[in-house]
């Protein structure tokens, strides 16, 4: 009896053994029977990079007078920049006299275009002079005249000089002192397509104390400008 039992028990342990296998090996075969596919896409543009940033770039040139020349038109980013030209006398003023020089903004090939703000002047960075307190930079006023040429016509209709100054229009507002910024932008096309022509007329007022002769200044004028 006890031997029956026994073998009967360790039948039925075989049997689960076998039915345990089966249901293993049918979860296996599920698992294996799957398939896989993968889609790809990219940024691109006709072949070559799609994603990308654009440039932007403004050069300027401060012949006197103007020349369009390419030679002529190149970057000065930091103080105290390219030299601007005045016209004759400007050592040697007296009051009521003024003097005025050109400078032309425009962007490069390729480049976005631009929004120019003109800062106020600051006193050049290492060049000597000598005004003792500022008492000649504060008595210079400044008016800045500005005319935008579209291309290919990039030379300013007017000369910046007294016999033409009143042709060019009204100053950029705000502009009285060497400490005052222009409230005025100007905007430059993209890709060279405009030139900004600024003609700047500096004046020793009529009245101007004796103190004041013998005295240098050397400002520095910002052209700070933004992509559109």
């Amino acid at each position: 009896m006890g031997t029956n039992q026994s073998s009967s028990r360790r039948n039925r342990k075989i049997a689960a053994i076998a039915a345990g296998a089966l249901v293993v090996g049918l979860g296996a075969t599920y698992t294996l029977a799957t398939w896989t596919d993968s889609e790809w896409a990219w940024g691109g543009a006709n072949g070559d990079p799609g994603i990308g940033t654009g440039t932007f770039e403004v050069v300027q040139n401060a012949t006197s007078p103007f020349d369009d020349a390419a030679a002529n038109w190149a970057d000065h980013e930091t103080a105290p920049g390219d030299e601007l030209t005045f016209t004759a006398g400007a050592l040697a003023l007296s009051p009521g006299d003024t003097v005025y020089a050109p400078v032309a903004l425009r962007t490069i090939e390729d480049s976005e275009g631009a929004t120019v703000t003109l800062q106020s002047a600051v006193a050049a960075a290492g060049i000597t002079v000598d005004d003792d307190l500022g008492a000649l930079w504060n008595a210079i006023t400044v008016s800045v005249y500005t005319e935008q040429v579209s291309a290919p016509a990039t030379d300013p209709t007017n000369a910046c000089d007294a016999a033409s100054i009143a042709d060019w229009g009204s100053p950029i507002a705000g502009i009285t002192s060497l400490a005052t910024a222009a409230s005025a932008t100007q905007t430059l096309a993209a890709d060279e397509d405009s030139t900004q022509h600024y003609c700047f007329a500096l004046t020793l007022p009529t009245g101007s104390p004796d103190t004041l002769q013998g005295r240098t200044i050397a400002p520095a004028w910002e052209f700070r400008s933004t992509s559109n």
